[in-house]
């Protein structure tokens, strides 16, 4: 029988597996899903790893396009609840694709979760009702997102994006979806006009971190993935084809798009603040676990508008582990109520945060 520990969570091998996953994967929603409480934070969880195994998928270099979209399709049907293939038979069809050393302490996190997917989906299925249900559609649409992007580019190689409308509609599909699968958790319990405030709001808050995420790895993107999410038409405005996006001779150029990227980004942050002012710390949910990522996110703009050229030249830009941490310390000293967040994002959008 399960039993519960200290933390409220219910001590479970499973659940306890999926906790240590998210830590190797994704530092980043490791903070998130750290400051969360149950049940939010195994929901959350679970849900970021049901992703992860498609955008993992997505971003193999080493699988053809056609594959990679049946590999996605099928998985979106393992997952349906309506549909009998079994999370067995997508692992059954990944297994050529893993790498032979997945079951070593050295491997690729990302792919271990990938060879682990049945234990995560029946992870997911150990979930009330309520939360499967608000969890599975978003995942859904982003899988079969991801799918539609790898079949319109399989004849390049890679992804490239072509307008800003494109991107975001990638944007949509690899964070927007997220972040409405967040918003139908934190959503059940409050009254009609807050739901439509974090409805109305959650598409930017999701498509302000994607964006900033796609100004800050461009060179990573395109070395490791071959993918190229800059918008093709501004590249081209500059004189740079997507194919050259990391040449030194173009530096200059492509650290323009990278600011406007982000100055892109930056029009998100209104409705990002809205959506967190609104937020409710109910059922295990905290501010600090969006309000952390949000301000991060915006310290990230102001070093992308500062120094574009890092991008290129380092292979991309971060705000200082000084400065995370002290975010961090904020919240957990608590210092921090939602009318202060527009406060913090001000500070953060000129200058490094410091304690006072």
């Amino acid at each position: 029988m399960d039993t519960e520990s200290p933390t409220g969570r219910l001590a479970d091998s499973d659940i306890d597996w999926c906790f240590d996953a998210v830590q190797g994967v994704s530092r980043t929603f490791a903070i998130t899903i750290d400051v969360l409480e149950e049940p939010m934070a195994s929901y959350i969880c679970v849900g970021y790893l049901l992703c992860r195994v498609a955008d993992t998928v997505e971003d193999a270099g080493h699988i053809s396009p056609d594959e990679q979209a049946r590999l996605l399709r099928l998985y979106d049907r393992a997952l349906d609840p309506d549909d009998e293939t079994s999370i067995e038979e997508f692992r059954t069809a990944v297994e050529p694709w893993l790498p032979a050393n997945t079951d070593e302490v050295d491997a690729d996190e990302d792919w271990e979760v990938v060879a682990e997917s049945p234990r995560v989906v029946a992870t997911f299925r150990s979930l009330g009702e309520d939360a499967q249900s608000a969890i599975y559609p978003p995942v859904s649409e982003l899988v079969c997102g991801m799918a539609e992007f790898v079949q319109r580019y399989e004849d390049d190689g890679g992804l490239r994006i072509g307008t800003i409308d494109e991107l975001e509609e990638y944007c949509w599909y690899a964070a927007g979806t997220v972040g409405e699968l967040i918003t139908n958790l934190v959503a059940q319990d409050v009254d009609d006009r807050r739901a439509e405030i974090l409805r109305a709001n959650a598409r930017g808050f999701a498509l302000l971190l994607q964006l900033v995420n796609v100004a800050k790895d461009v060179s990573d993107d395109f070395r490791e993935e071959n993918n190229v999410y800059l918008p093709a038409t501004w590249l081209r405005e500059r004189g740079v084809s997507p194919s050259n996006v990391t040449a030194p001779e173009n530096e200059t150029a492509v650290a323009g798009v990278i600011q406007r990227v982000t100055r892109h980004a930056r029009g998100y942050m209104d409705d990002a603040q809205r959506y967190l002012e609104a937020l409710p710390e109910s059922r295990g949910n905290t501010l600090e676990a969006w309000a952390i990522p949000f301000l991060l996110a915006v310290g990230t703009s102001r070093e992308l508008l500062e120094r574009p050229e890092d991008v290129v030249q380092e292979g991309g830009v971060k705000i200082s582990r000084a400065e995370v941490m002290a975010v961090i310390q904020l919240f957990q000293s608590g210092g921090v109520e939602r009318e202060n967040i527009g406060e913090l994002r001000a500070q953060l959008e000129e200058e490094p945060y410091s304690p006072s």
